[in-house]
Formats: structure tokens, sequence, C-alpha cells
């Protein structure tokens, strides 16, 4: 069983590099490492197979934590209570986290259902388009130049674990698309097609646009099929969140019945 390490000083070189990790955006691009805070992230890590490089316990964690957190990583730290305060994104700290190394050379996978993410900016709408794409059956999320980090904190806690499920791939250009090799679907709330009309086609690419503006023109003009969803209540657009998880769970029907 590995040895559980305690670190009682707010100095330790590992508590300054959470800190980054853990409130910093970027920080995981320059360290190849992420801070998977509280329960539910790290059980969902494990729960895909994959095992955490660090394990930190408040020390009260540490007392109450049943094994299959526990032992999980070859370093294994505890540290007061306080010290994790100090650590912690969120208002109310939790007792525990995970340190993961990042997946290596993730690059676009031709022919994989992708949802492609176009210069969004919020964070929790990243975070909850990535949760629709797991859930949905797509196995690739990739990001235009402009996008909110896919592993920043923020859209860690948003993807509530989606992320262990995905190929997740940033930093492209619309040119980049081209080697997929799919049909992209885009959406609009003034032309297209009707979405419950619609012929959707599998596998294929849908591309969710900036909260504001939309998709932009260079990906625009390499749709092959433009969409809309039908909205009775009057209002000018969904949210890109809500409006992925409408078109992801299409193609998720549409897919079932070519099936049955």
């Amino acid at each position: 069983m590995n040895e559980v390490l305690p670190i009682t000083s707010r100095d330790n070189p590992l508590l300054k590099r959470l800190r980054v990790l853990a409130q910093d955006n970027s920080a995981y691009r320059k360290q190849g490492q992420v801070w998977l805070e509280g329960d539910h992230l790290c059980r969902a890590l494990l729960a895909r197979q994959q095992r955490p490089a660090i394990a930190l316990f408040t020390e009260s964690a540490w007392a109450s934590a049943d094994t299959s957190l526990k032992y999980m990583a070859p370093k294994i730290h505890t540290v007061p209570d306080a010290l994790m305060a100090g650590i912690s994104g969120l208002e109310s700290p939790a007792g525990m986290g995970f340190v993961w190394d990042l997946p290596q050379d993730q690059v676009l996978q031709p022919g994989a259902p992708t949802v492609v993410l176009d210069r969004l900016q919020d964070a929790g709408n990243v975070g909850s388009i990535l949760r629709s794409a797991a859930a949905m059956g797509f196995d690739q999320v990739v990001a235009i130049k402009g996008t909110a980090g896919l592993w920043s904190p923020k859209v860690l806690r948003a993807g509530m674990g989606a992320h262990f499920g995905l190929r997740l791939v940033e930093g492209l250009s619309p040119d980049s698309l081209d080697g997929l090799e799919l049909p992209l679907l885009v959406t609009s709330s003034h032309e297209g097609q009707w979405l419950q009309a619609a012929t959707l086609p599998w596998p294929c690419a849908w591309v969710m646009g900036h909260e504001g503006q939309g998709v932009g023109e260079a990906l625009a003009a390499r749709a092959t099929q433009s969409v809309r969803i039908v909205q009775p209540g009057g209002e000018e657009s969904l949210n890109v969140a809500a409006a992925a998880a409408i078109c992801l769970h299409a193609s998720a029907c549409s897919r079932l019945s070519q099936v049955l």
C-alpha cells in the first residue's frame, strides 16, 4: 500500500502548483495536468479506467474516505483542511482531489462522430455541451481557436466527468475540419430546414457557434446542411448549450431509428 505523506506548509511546492491549476484557465496547457476537485470528478475518472498521478485529501476527509478512492494514486498526500481551502477554486472546498496527466497528442480522428465548438466563450456552455456530446454517443469534441479552454477548471466542473469519455482536440482552424471527412451540420435561428423534418446523416459533425455571433463564415461555407429549431414561444434564439442538446439528441434518435 502506498505511503501517505502529510503536507503542513502552504508554501509546499506541490500546493503552489495546485493553486495555479485550480485557478488559472490556461495552466493545464503549460503543466500537462489537471486538478480534479471533489468526489464526483475523481470517481468519474476512475470509472473510465483512468488513474491519477497524485491524490490529495484533507485530514478530515482522509479519515472517512473509502479505499476505492484512498489508494488509487502512486503519490498520496494529506493536508490540514485550511490548506485545501487555499487551493480550491470553489466557494465550498472539497475534501479531496486528484492530479491527472492529460492525454498526449490528441489529434483529429477522421470519421468519428464529432461536435465542433466555434469560438464559444462561456465555460458553463462548453461543459454542458461536452456532457450532451458524451450522453448522445459523440466520440470527439474539437474546439476552434478562440474557444474557452476545454480543460480549464470551470469547464471541467461543468462537464461533470464527460471529459474522460471523449477525445478532445483544441486550437484548430476551420481548414483543419476538412480532415474530419464528415458532413458538417450547422444551426441557424432564421434559415435552414426544420430540425424535426431533416434527414440527419450518421456519423456527422455538428457545429455550435459563438454565443453572440453564431457559426463563423468559414465554417458555414463548409456546411453540408443547415437546420433550425422550432421555437413557437417566439424567442430570438436559444442558448447554445440548449440548442446543442436538442440537435445532438435528434442525431441520437435518428441513429437509433436507422438501427431498429
